[in-house]
């Protein structure tokens, strides 16, 4: 009775998900409109902070004794968020790719995977480490605050004009998809984790896998929603935002909370994210991930599942 009940919080739990998605998207596209800011840069920002939003509370919440599943929910949602929402979402409609993404935020992806890797090298991500990662995530946090200034082609006094309640209600809107999407996301996980505890999983492998999938559906159903209206940019400015907010945000604050020790067999785990991760930049040609791509992309990520689940 009990695993009944979980299964039906849990789905309770994809629906808040929808819902969160849907508002979230709606009210990001109303601001980029109003203040003609570019898609991409909404998506990277308020969107993208919103669907990691699952990750943090995960992160903090595993602070300390448990913080295999911060390193394994971090490493596994960003995989996850390239294999399984960009491959699913390609699937169904050919992801067209900015420039802008291709020459920075992408290479911007990749370094701060690196940086990951080499501040693992000492078998811990210490307290330091996590405020080395928050001190870069407030130069990238600078850096879109400055790329979305230059996208702004209307004037303060424009804006001033603008009706206040329009604003309102996309704040709103965006208030109320964060919360739906933070609530959501934890009712997913937490009762996902008791479902896989029944299978006698590890920690290591329920931050992989139950919780990366988990904490990496707001991503699907924020992109899906987005890719569904047309605004595919934003879509795939949320991956890429949310796989720097994963590492810089998150595992920032899981590190400065105690400290996150680092196995040697995660290294095939880094290498893994890096390639999903380098796999984007194959739309450097055609300036669009296409569906073959996406295939890939999907089949890619369910093999990795399989052989995390037996390795």
């Amino acid at each position: 009775m009990e695993i009944i009940l979980n299964g039906v919080l849990t789905i309770v739990g994809i629906a808040m998900l929808c819902f969160g998605g849907n508002w979230l998207v709606s009210g990001g596209v109303t601001i980029a409109k109003k203040f003609r800011i570019n898609n991409l840069i909404i998506g990277m920002t308020i969107v993208a902070y919103g669907t990691s939003t699952p990750e943090l509370a995960a992160s903090i919440a595993a602070s300390g004794e448990h913080s295999a599943i911060i390193l394994g929910n971090i490493v596994g949602s960003n995989i996850a968020n390239i294999g399984l929402v960009v491959g699913l979402a390609s699937v169904l409609v050919p992801l067209a790719v900015s420039k802008s993404s291709l020459k920075n935020d992408i290479p911007i992806m990749l370094a701060v995977s690196f940086l990951l890797v080499l501040i693992s090298i000492d078998g811990e991500i210490s307290q330091y480490d996590g405020i080395l990662l928050l001190g870069v995530l407030g130069v990238f946090a600078f850096y879109t605050y400055n790329d979305a200034k230059k996208q702004r082609e209307n004037s303060l006094e424009e804006i001033v004009l603008e009706k206040n309640n329009i604003y309102l209600k996309s704040a709103g809107f965006i208030g109320l998809g964060i919360v739906l999407l933070y609530v959501g996301a934890m009712l997913t996980v937490d009762n996902a984790v008791i479902l896989a505890k029944e299978f006698g999983l590890s920690e290591k492998i329920i931050g992989l896998t139950v919780i990366a999938i988990g904490t990496s559906l707001p991503e699907l159903i924020t992109s899906m929603i987005a890719i569904k209206k047309g605004h595919t940019d934003i879509g795939v400015g949320n991956i890429i935002g949310s796989n720097i907010y994963n590492i810089l945000m998150i595992m920032g604050v899981g590190a400065v909370l105690g400290g996150v020790i680092v196995s040697s067999d995660v290294y095939i785990d880094y290498a893994i994210m890096i390639i999903f991760s380098a796999s984007l930049l194959i739309a450097l040609k055609t300036g669009f991930i296409n569906r073959t791509m996406g295939i890939c992309l999907t089949i890619g990520y369910f093999a990795y599942l399989i052989v995390t689940f037996f390795k």
